[in-house]
């Protein structure tokens, strides 16, 4: 799964009508997900890499940054994927790489999110020519690439990590006003909006508890299959100069050094190269598995 808008649930409306969701319905949920296998097989490799992120002091023996060994070491038991050009301990960056490729991800989805929703929900609320003018305003940006829009944005700002967070959200924002602005319209034709209209309910209240529990269904499945983009676009602005810069570890920075180095130690690509890969593809698997329960008539796509 990519991040085709296509395959993320625009309506919430056969989930959470109405002021709470029952129950029943949850633990129903709650029990398809337990039965998803892509799910759940995404749900461990995600949870296996925040683990080795958050416990990376503790599984990593050397300091990523020094030198530890002789450079070009294979993968030893003192060195389990060997050494880079500099001696430094391959799995030694890997992991702590995990943290850097996590938070980008995460910060920067949660900019794109914020974003999107403010956006989203301004313009499928209260319509007009504002909705007008910043859906013209999506369009510009979704008609770029988003990869080439965050280089083309980390190359004007300057390259460092926070630059990386900073220029992903930005461009992964439309997709999210996109599909709050959908989820929204549909809910405000359904008849107890008006209702809430006519005996006065201001705009607040119908968007906190008639809007938002109705868009939270795509914005979970759309979350998960970004934080997927997001990691794989970090390692592609690190691998260009523009993201994380050294010596700070970074998955993307690490198959750069490499690229000198691929006849005589393949394995300082292919560690990193399969790291980003598993990330990637358990961030989709998840977002596979949320979407097929929150919305099922979504399996077929």
């Amino acid at each position: 799964m990519t991040s085709t808008q296509a395959t993320v649930p625009l309506s919430g409306t056969g989930a959470a009508i109405g002021p709470s969701t029952p129950a029943r319905r949850r633990r129903s949920q709650g029990v398809q997900i337990l039965r998803n296998p892509i799910g759940i097989c995404g749900a461990i490799i995600v949870l296996a890499t925040i683990v080795a992120a958050v416990a990376a002091p503790l599984l990593a023996h050397y300091d990523p940054a020094s030198q530890a060994a002789r450079r070009l070491l294979p993968p030893s038991t003192d060195h389990f994927f060997g050494t880079d050009q500099l001696g430094r301990d391959t799995f030694s960056r890997i992991v702590y790489g995990a943290r850097v490729s996590l938070e980008v991800g995460i910060v920067a989805v949660g900019i794109a999110l914020i974003v999107g929703c403010v956006l989203g929900i301004v313009c499928g609320f209260y319509g007009g020519r504002l909705d007008d003018l910043l859906m013209r305003l999506v369009d510009v940006m979704s008609a770029f690439p988003s990869l080439v829009l965050a280089i083309v944005i980390a190359g004007l700002v300057g390259p460092s990590r926070n630059t990386a967070m900073v220029a992903i959200g930005v461009v992964y924002a439309p997709a999210f006003a996109r599909v709050v602005r959908g989820a929204v319209l549909a809910v405000r034709a359904e008849p107890y909006i008006e209702s809430a209209r006519v005996v006065g309910a201001q705009d607040w209240r119908m968007i906190r508890y008639h809007v938002l529990p109705n868009i939270l269904a795509p914005l979970i499945v759309l979350v998960s299959v970004y934080l997927s983009q997001a990691i794989l676009s970090e390692a592609a602005l690190s691998f260009l100069g523009l993201g994380t810069q050294p010596p700070e570890p970074s998955w993307g920075g690490m198959l750069s050094e490499a690229r000198q180095y691929m006849q005589l130690s393949p394995w300082m690509a292919i560690f990193p190269g399969f790291m980003i890969m598993l990330a990637v593809m358990g961030f989709n698997f998840l977002g596979d598995g949320l979407r097929d329960v929150l919305d099922p008539r979504l399996r077929s796509i």
